[in-house]
């Protein structure tokens, strides 16, 4: 059982930068995928990035690829997710996930384990 807990979040204006966590506990994410996805009020969850487990590799959402940037230290069990340029579309609930095996990491349905989300609102 992995346990995800997400935090950085809040409310920022238009053209500024988060930096959103993502502590895992129960067991090491060395052997996971990990992802982040976002959820804005009445749309479906979206993918937003993802990372391979040594890190080489990353993946991102068309819509944040050159403003977001995916990284994690294994070390501390840990993955990141830095938004600069923040838009008003940004806003959402953005979760962090980790999947077991190293395909089809942009699709939620494919993740083992999810945190409860931190809100993340740009204002205009």
């Amino acid at each position: 059982q992995v346990r995800l807990i997400e935090s950085g979040g809040g409310l920022v204006q238009a053209g500024d930068s988060l930096r959103l966590s993502c502590a895992a506990s129960g067991r090491t994410i060395s052997t996971y995928a990990m992802g982040w996805f976002r959820q804005a009020p009445g749309k479906d969850r979206e993918f937003v990035a993802a990372i391979s487990k040594g890190g080489r590799t990353t993946y991102y959402a068309d819509s944040v690829k050159g403003r977001f940037t995916i990284s994690r230290e294994n070390a501390k069990n840990s993955v990141y997710l830095q938004m600069n340029s923040l838009k008003p579309e940004d806003t959402a609930v953005y979760y962090c996930a980790a999947r077991q095996d190293s395909s089809y990491l942009t699709d939620s349905r494919e993740y083992d384990y999810w945190g409860q989300g931190t809100q993340v609102t740009v204002s205009s």
